[in-house]
């Protein structure tokens, strides 16, 4: 059997239904979570990028990258669907990310990689960040 034919797109904006399948199945939508203002989070990313696949048209990835757009970027929210985890999106949609930053010379790309993901972001070139610990606000202002 032949692997789906999959392309990834840099977008403005996208299916709020896809989004929240996608969001769901990277385990980080809850039932509070409101979906109008996810076409928000599509336009105020540096980059955003959907895998679909071609027969279909299904959203079957996505990833982000959140940046100034002078010196530094993360990449986040980055999910492909369990059934197409293994088949190349990722990398699709990581090459594409990588292309729009280093087109607008933003060339310092970080992540923070989940537990079991390691392999895979060291396989499209990320690495550990020597003496380096990534931390999340969880205090109350």
């Amino acid at each position: 059997m032949m692997e789906p034919e999959i392309s990834v797109h840099i977008v403005r904006e996208w299916e709020t239904p896809a989004l929240v399948d996608l969001y769901t199945a990277g385990g980080w939508w809850l039932n509070e979570h409101d979906p109008s203002r996810l076409p928000e989070i599509v336009r105020s990313s540096f980059a955003f990028a959907v895998a679909v696949e071609d027969a279909t048209g299904r959203s079957v990835g996505m990833g982000r990258v959140i940046s100034d757009g002078v010196s530094d970027a993360y990449i986040q929210d980055m999910v492909v669907i369990p059934e197409f985890r293994g088949r190349g999106a990722g990398r699709k949609i990581i090459r594409a990310l990588l292309a729009y930053c280093y087109e607008r010379g933003v060339t310092w790309i970080g992540l923070i990689a989940e537990p079991g993901t390691e392999e895979f972001y060291t396989g499209v070139g990320f690495s550990r960040m020597k003496d380096h610990i990534p931390m999340r606000y969880r205090g109350r202002l």
